[in-house]
């Protein structure tokens, strides 16, 4: 059986974030902004894991020159530091990002 989440909404009607992540993005209109960071930087961590993963085959399928590599290891580096900047800027973490797909499960 699937547990609920719970909104909780303060007396100032604020709305809070329950203990522990709902993997739910937050979709209260006076949070807008907040929520919208957060779906953008959902979509951009899926590509960025994806991006990663082609990488790898391409890395291990031997297509591509030793200079490539490291080139692409750099890329893939500064992606992903860039992409953990981005999530203390708007507040989030990993768990924030792994929005609840219901009966499909968890993106990432």
């Amino acid at each position: 059986m699937e547990s609920k989440q719970e909104i909780i909404v303060d007396s100032d009607n604020q709305l809070q974030k329950p203990d522990g992540p709902t993997g739910k993005i937050a979709l209260d209109p006076d949070k807008a902004q907040e929520g919208l960071a957060q779906l953008v930087m959902t979509v951009m961590e899926l590509l960025r894991q994806l991006v990663e993963r082609q990488a790898m085959r391409r890395v291990e399928g031997g297509t591509l020159s030793e200079e490539q590599e490291e080139e692409l290891g750099v890329a893939l580096m500064n992606l992903e530091e860039k992409m953990e900047e981005l999530k203390e800027v708007f507040g989030l973490d990993d768990d924030d990002l792994n929005i609840d797909l219901g009966p499909l499960g968890n993106l990432l």
